[in-house]
């Protein structure tokens, strides 16, 4: 009796990794690739996709043969947008970045220890990094969106994260030390926006802005990427003002308190 709700939590979670894994990107992703990620047995990953697909939640690609995201969730994400009403939003932002920059500009959000990217913009430039799009999804604190949002969380809260710094990176602690992640969120605090100096993918760099919510937590972030060449420190500042002052302007229309530029302690 007692062991039910754990074997159906752990079920719910299952499912829900690995519908993340498979809505990471347009492409889905193949039954190997499940099951190198999600750490489940082939069986289990074919019997819980099987599971889904029936349900409509899931569809499998008979061309490439990839399990794709299917029409209940373009549903259920039609009534959840009603919600978050965040394209409207924030997509005159990132059309505003992308314009006055050529750079390519996202918004993302926090969903736990994770950034997740909502919304894309290509800019003019015509030579682009294509380290992000629609649904990818990084530690917190990894990349410039990432490290805006965990720049301006309480104190006590960025510590928990970096004390177990490299199960929570994965393979980006690798690039990402913890003493390199510190020097960034310092940096990020005292200019307002962060820098990611092509930590992610070797040089492609990234500039983020956080927004706030109506509590004064940095809960999204307004982001531009690009080839390094196109970030050199004479840049930055114009950049990084551009970032704040859309990030404020969603703040605002969000109704969030936005004028915090330092972490609660």
């Amino acid at each position: 009796m007692n062991s039910m709700p754990v074997q159906g939590a752990q079920v719910v979670s299952r499912i829900a990794a690995l519908l993340r894994l498979v809505g990471r990107s347009a492409e889905g992703m193949a039954l190997a690739g499940l099951v190198k990620e999600s750490g489940l047995t082939r069986p289990t990953v074919h019997r819980l996709l099987s599971s889904l697909a029936s349900e409509g939640l899931l569809d499998h690609d008979a061309v490439s043969g990839n399990w794709v995201l299917g029409p209940e969730i373009l549903l259920m994400g039609s009534v959840a947008s009603a919600r978050f009403p965040l394209e409207d939003i924030a997509r005159p932002s990132l059309r505003r970045l992308a314009e006055a920059t050529g750079e390519s500009a996202f918004f993302s959000i926090r969903r736990g220890s994770e950034t997740v990217c909502l919304l894309r913009e290509e800019g003019s430039f015509p030579v682009r990094s294509f380290v992000l799009h629609e649904g990818v999804r990084f530690p917190l604190g990894i990349a410039s969106a990432g490290a805006a949002i965990m720049a301006f969380l309480p104190e006590a809260e960025q510590e928990e994260l970096l004390a177990r710094w490299a199960e929570h990176a994965g393979s980006f602690a690798v690039s990402h030390t913890v003493e390199r992640v510190r020097a960034n969120l310092a940096q990020a605090r005292l200019a307002g926006y962060s820098v990611n100096p092509g930590l992610v993918l070797e040089g492609s760099w990234g500039m983020g802005a956080a927004v706030f919510d109506t509590s004064g937590r940095p809960a999204w972030a307004l982001s531009l990427t690009g080839i390094e060449p196109r970030f050199k420190p004479g840049r930055q500042a114009e950049l990084g003002s551009l970032l704040m002052a859309e990030a404020h302007r969603i703040t605002q229309q969000l109704g969030g308190a936005g004028e915090k530029r330092r972490p609660a302690r």
